[in-house]
């Protein structure tokens, strides 16, 4: 084996291992609470007819792409919001009441705190989440849920990859807390995901049935 290869796989493994132990350590000391408060937030926002949106700059804006689509699959219909447009003209879209999930891992981005500044002009409420906890996100938030993590796991330890995991976890465990709370079933579910492999699935095993 080359050394160049070597030196790749070393690298590799060595993220593996950095990534999978950052995670580890984030579960554990996973804010239930936090996501206790998210929860009935946004419920009670549904209550009243107010609607979700999750916001984020640079990569988590992608990851607010994937939450907005997935909290929706389920039955919380849920808008992705551009932070940067937001202070262009979008955050038209945000009504006084609505329930806004922003997302940094630093806390401190210059261009969602004005986002999310109007936002709140505008009557919304904050839902932080970031890796930073004592952030200018965090502080201006009704409720903030940690996700951060000491390592990204690369040599230059600044690109995110791990952060974004634990982003997308934390977010996918609220996710699964609101199917809870809706009783949602699988009839009701395909109904909103017909297509795909997905939708095929269950209606293969519905025939089957």
């Amino acid at each position: 084996m080359q050394s160049n290869e070597y030196d790749n796989l070393n690298m590799l493994n060595k993220y593996l291992n950095t990534s999978m132990n950052e995670l580890q350590r984030f579960v554990d000391k996973l804010n239930k609470d936090g996501l206790q408060k998210a929860l009935q937030l946004i419920l009670k926002a549904e209550c009243n007819h107010h609607r979700i949106h999750v916001t984020g700059i640079g990569k988590p804006a992608h990851v607010a792409g994937y939450i907005a689509s997935l909290f929706s699959s389920i039955g919380t219909p849920t808008y992705e919001l551009s932070g940067i447009e937001a202070v262009h003209g979008s955050s038209g879209q945000v009504m006084p009441g609505d329930v806004v999930i922003a997302i940094s891992n630093s806390g401190e981005t210059k261009e969602l705190q004005y986002t999310v500044q109007t936002l709140k002009n505008n009557g919304a409420q904050i839902i932080a989440v970031t890796g930073n906890p004592s952030s200018w996100l965090a502080t201006e938030s009704e409720i903030c849920l940690f996700a951060g993590v000491n390592y990204e796991g690369d040599s230059l330890n600044k690109p995110p990859r791990t952060s974004i995991l634990a982003e997308i976890i934390l977010l996918q465990c609220l996710s699964v807390m609101l199917q809870q709370a809706k009783n949602l079933t699988i009839d009701t579910y395909v109904k909103w995901h017909p297509g795909g492999a997905i939708g095929k699935s269950i209606n293969e095993t519905k025939v089957r049935v």
